[in-house]
């Protein structure tokens, strides 16, 4: 009999993510590996960890999962200018579509560039996937209990244990 899906389980899934329009925005199937995670330390968005909830092994489902469950919705506040030296970025010129991390208050965080200029740059803190509502392609390939390591991390490892830096 194959495990449920509860609290404290690692979870291994595959799935196919899609937007409103029905446009495929990333695959762990491109990916090789499924998705792992520890269920209920909030590792996943919190409307795809619910849907989870109570499935097995080989189970195969749809879910919609709205903004407030997601990604949160677009927030106009998270869009701004900043000066360029602010940022840190990889390469020496930075450009439309970049990533880039800033510090904040609370702590680093990623923004997209939307236009940069010579000393400042239009930015976009919020995720790429805010606002929108998603739907995710589940197929669920293995669940198993979590190690006492996995739990005092509050993560899953992946195969071969883990380590931090």
């Amino acid at each position: 009999m194959s495990e449920i899906i509860a609290d404290n389980k690692v979870v291994q899934f595959h799935y196919v993510l899609t937007d409103e329009s029905g446009e495929q925005l990333e695959s762990s199937y491109e990916q090789e590996q499924p998705m792992t995670y520890l269920h209920g330390h909030k590792n996943i968005i919190p409307g795809l960890e619910k849907a989870l909830d109570n499935k097995a092994s080989g189970d195969k489902f749809t879910i919609n999962v709205p903004p407030e469950e997601a990604y949160g919705p677009y927030q106009d506040s998270a869009v701004g200018r900043i000066a360029i030296k602010h940022l840190t970025f990889e390469g020496k010129k930075l450009k439309a579509g970049d990533i880039a991390q800033i510090e904040t208050k609370e702590g680093a965080r990623f923004v997209v560039v939307k236009k940069a200029g010579k000393f400042m740059a239009d930015i976009d803190g919020n995720h790429p996937f805010a606002g929108k509502t998603l739907t995710f392609n589940v197929e669920v390939v293995s669940v198993r209990e979590a190690q006492a390591e996995e739990l005092e991390h509050g993560h899953a490892h992946g195969p071969g244990g883990h380590h931090h830096d």
